[in-house]
């Protein structure tokens, strides 16, 4: 159908031209109601119909059967040996290289592969196929980077009664395990229903652990051999050493003793530096250091009592709570004790008494972290109170950096191992602070609020990117810095250096200077001493300088009391007598107006020698009708009126 017709006309019969103009409404026709017509229609009764113009769907839920999957881990030793030869046996298989050695075909195998190995030799000396050329640009880009942090997982206490994380330990061999000690530290708070179990985490499955450790009592620290990473070492919270080897299972292969163990908890073990990779040495609250052969627990290799006057004495030894040893430096090593104090000792010495060298002394509580500088070794880093310090081997009086005083107190803190100008620490409120003391010195970095509840352990992996933090509820928080804060800088050693230099000369001036004034002091007091000495027989002992200097002054007291009484009671006779003297002065006075002449009488009475030079002219009162006055004036020891 078509719906558009086309008029056509001549211009001449359009007509003319519309001319419209505004006007208001008008009412043309208005059509009434007609009531009549009404009662022939009805009002219908209203219905509401829906309609719905799509298809009907319904809603339906299928549970599948869940897979769980497991991760396992198998060891593999390289190497084609016989089957009667146990490659873990080193005798056999010494054996049997001297066996392959001594045949006549061996000499000629190893001739003819001599020359090939030799040019793949020579080949990877001279070209380096892991050149990085472009290291640098990456570099100056990496430190425009803001710095921050973010959370990569989170490894909760599988167990139904929280504890806390109270350890952690990196595995050596790369980033993809973590292992984490298990224990409440809190006084007769364990209660029976409390697992004993510690976990080996790995980074990338936060919902079940690789492995369970079951020791005998909880885990108070946990460490990872760094020659054989099968192998770890805890410190439990009855004092016991255990070791564990992964591929023997979750319970420890050996224990030390109870009678030669710790009577406190261990609270830190380390790893030495040894051929044989099995010895460790532990630090305790119960004042003691004891070195350990793991082959042979039942009893410590060697011991050391911290007490401070170096007579060996337990009872007055220091608890230790942290350890530090340096590979570098393989016969001393520092402990940090509850007392606040910083014991640096020398395991090599002669006689226990040679071990403790020295004392560092500036916190107010517990030191609960403490290490060197990977970098600097002379400088070492001590957590505890509410603030973090930074020390000099060569000052003992004083730290030569600090943190300010945190509002919540600090747990723990450590170096980063790839920067020698920055440092972690954690704090009772959930915080983590990172510090670049080169970039700034009054406030950290980067502050970032990890958790809710207080954080006690903190862990940095070798390559200085991932962190790892125990919270009190048993929670490991896996962190991620960004790469400015992990990345060495240009120049960052050289400026370091020279910041620790210049903050060690400056507390040497310190201390040379409050060493000059503890000597002039010293000999002022002797000084004092020898003066007092000449006069032995006036000496008085300091209660009997009290007693006189007491009665001497309440005598002078009452002595002024009684002289103010006495001019008192004076001064009250005194005025009476002149009352009386005016009085009468008075009377005559009026007498004499009463006769009715202005005659002068003399009246004389005796006056104080104070008045005898001052001249007081008085105005008595005046008459009513000669308004004569009466003068009185002192020339003499006589008065005349």
């Amino acid at each position: 159908m078509e719906i558009v017709y086309v008029y056509t006309k001549k211009r001449s019969e359009f007509g003319r031209q519309c001319n419209f103009s505004d006007r208001p409404a008008e009412l043309h026709v208005d059509i009434l109601p007609d009531p009549s017509l009404a009662v022939n229609f009805i009002e219908r009764n209203p219905c509401d119909t829906p309609t719905q113009c799509t298809q009907e769907m319904s809603e339906h839920e299928v549970n599948t059967e869940r897979f769980e999957s497991e991760t396992r881990g198998i060891n593999h030793v390289e190497g084609g040996w016989p089957k009667d030869v146990n490659p873990q046996e080193m005798e056999q298989t010494i054996r049997y290289r001297k066996k392959v050695e001594k045949d006549e075909n061996y000499v000629n195998t190893i001739m003819q592969l001599g020359s090939a190995m030799e040019h793949c030799i020579k080949q990877n000396n001279a070209i380096d196929i892991y050149e990085e050329y472009y290291e640098e640009e990456e570099i100056l880009e990496e430190t425009e980077e803001q710095p921050s942090a973010k959370t990569i997982n989170v490894f909760r206490d599988p167990n139904e009664i929280k504890r806390t994380a109270t350890g952690l330990s990196w595995h050596p061999d790369g980033s993809r395990k973590l292992a984490v000690a298990y224990s409440s530290l809190e006084f007769q708070r364990a209660t029976k229903d409390m697992s004993f179990d510690s976990y080996i985490w790995d980074i990338e499955n936060p919902n079940k652990p690789e492995m369970v450790l079951k020791p005998v009592s909880p885990l108070v620290c946990l460490e990872y051999n760094p020659k054989d990473s099968h192998i770890l070492v805890g410190g439990c919270y009855n004092g016991q050493i255990a070791y564990w080897d992964t591929r023997k299972g979750s319970h420890p292969v050996e224990m030390s003793t109870i009678e030669h163990s710790h009577r406190d908890p261990v609270y830190k073990v380390i790893w030495l530096q040894s051929k044989t990779g099995t010895d460790a040495f532990s630090a305790s609250t119960d004042g003691q250091v004891l070195w350990w052969d793991i082959r042979k627990l039942n009893e410590p290799t060697e011991r050391l009592v911290l007490d401070p006057t170096k007579k060996g004495n337990l009872d007055n030894a220091l608890g230790a709570i942290s350890l530090e040893f340096e590979t570098t430096m393989p016969t001393k090593f520092m402990v940090g004790t509850e007392q606040g104090l910083v014991v640096s000792c020398n395991r090599k010495a002669k006689t226990p008494a040679e071990k403790i060298v020295c004392t560092y002394s500036g916190h107010h509580g517990p030191i609960y972290s403490l290490q060197r500088n990977p970098f600097f070794p002379k400088n070492f880093l001590t957590v505890a109170d509410w603030t973090a310090r930074i020390w000099s081997e060569d000052i003992k009086e004083s730290s030569i950096m600090w943190t300010k005083y945190h509002m919540a107190y600090l747990t723990d803190g450590c170096w980063s191992p790839v920067r020698p100008s920055v440092f972690f620490t954690i704090k009772m409120d959930g915080t983590l602070d990172v510090w670049d003391f080169l970039f700034k010195q009054n406030d950290p970095t980067l502050s970032l609020k990890v958790c809710d509840e207080a954080l006690y352990s903190l862990r940095v992996q070798d390559n200085g990117r991932f962190l790892a933090c125990g919270s009190q509820q048993g929670t490991a928080t896996l962190l991620e810095i960004s790469s400015g804060l992990c990345t060495l800088q240009r120049n960052e050693k050289a400026l370091a250096t020279a910041m620790f230099e210049r903050e060690t000369k400056r507390e040497k001036i310190l201390e040379a200077r409050h060493r000059e004034m503890r000597l002039k002091e010293r000999s002022r007091s002797e000084q004092g001493k020898e003066e007092e000495s000449k006069d032995v027989d006036t000496e008085e002992s300091a209660e009997d300088l009290i007693a006189r200097a007491e009665k001497e002054f309440f005598e002078v007291v009452e002595a002024e009391v009684k002289k103010r009484e006495k001019e008192e009671e004076k001064s009250k006779v005194n005025m009476v007598r002149d009352i009386k003297r005016y009085s009468r002065v008075k009377n005559q006075c009026r007498n004499v107006n009463d006769v009715g002449h202005a005659k002068a009488r003399k009246f004389y009475f005796p006056l104080k020698s104070e008045f005898l030079t001052v001249y007081i002219l008085m105005l008595l009162f005046t008459w009513k009708s000669n308004c004569l006055p009466l003068f009185i004036l002192c020339r003499s020891k006589k008065i005349a009126v």
